[in-house]
């Protein structure tokens, strides 16, 4: 416990730096490792990601799966580890502080929630209902001697409500509830990032997003984390598919020296003998 709440509170500490923590999401432990021997600070885990693994499209995977994949990629390195842990699997707000419990029993040191509902028909929780929410979390993520970092988002704009200052109100009520950093995935305009990072009044995440700015800019408006969400494993979906069709289609091996590269990095990731000798 004690060596968890220390790496919680480095987990802290990187989120005050002049440059934003840049936070990779991998998608099982050896994705992890080699995130790790490339010289990543923390990691987190990816809800999306996770699910391609199982087969699954995102938000078909449950709360004692998406725990147990975090606690197996926390085993995976000694970095920080936060999860995505959706929206606490539960609408009430005491079922997600026990969602945030077991993740500090899982052993990782940050999670977020997010305000998306599940549902087509009404994707996010009211405001009312969804200030309690991370007031719960950020009660539980806080209780104990590992504090927890939590991160709660506002997911308006990726469930087509792009109301800037509806998603603002959100941030700075769920900052004022407790949580440590705050997140509206799906904003690209570096204005509108600048007003929020103005406004919040606590760390703010930017999701790396199409036409999102470089990390430079966001620097400069003064971003303090930038993660990617299941990008890297959809590139890496991407890339079996492409040498996929190749083997399929053209019959030829090119895909051959791309993973003659991956091997070595995983030889030096994993410490490992090279699979192909």
């Amino acid at each position: 416990m004690s060596y968890q709440a220390d790496l919680a509170r480095w987990f802290a500490q990187l989120h005050a730096g002049t440059q934003p923590l840049l936070l990779p999401n991998p998608w099982d432990g050896g994705s992890a490792k080699l995130l790790v021997s490339l010289g990543c600070q923390a990691l987190a885990t990816t809800s999306s990601g996770f699910a391609a693994t199982l087969g699954r499209l995102d938000g078909a995977v449950t709360r004692d799966e998406a725990l147990a994949h975090a606690c197996a990629v926390a085993a995976a390195t000694d970095l920080p580890l936060s999860a995505d842990l959706e929206n606490g699997f539960a609408d009430d707000p005491a079922a997600v502080a026990e969602t945030v419990r077991l993740a500090i029993e899982a052993g990782l040191v940050g999670c977020s929630i997010e305000d998306h509902t599940g549902d087509g028909a009404a994707p996010i929780y009211d405001f009312d209902d969804s200030v309690q929410r991370i007031a719960a979390a950020a009660e539980a993520a806080h209780a104990g001697r590992v504090h927890l970092v939590l991160t709660a988002r506002a997911e308006n704009h990726l469930h087509g409500r792009d109301d800037l200052d509806d998603t603002i109100a959100r941030l700075r009520a769920y900052g004022e509830a407790g949580a440590d950093v705050l997140y509206a995935p799906g904003l690209t305009r570096i204005e509108d990032i600048r007003r929020v990072v103005a406004e919040v009044g606590r760390p703010v995440n930017v999701l790396a997003y199409p036409g999102a700015p470089p990390v430079s800019e966001l620097a400069t408006a003064g971003v303090k984390r930038v993660s990617i969400g299941g990008a890297f494993a959809f590139a890496a979906i991407d890339a079996v598919a492409r040498a996929a069709r190749e083997l399929r289609e053209l019959g030829t091996y090119g895909f051959l020296e791309r993973a003659r590269s991956g091997s070595a990095l995983a030889q030096r990731a994993f410490g490992g003998i090279d699979p192909q000798r």
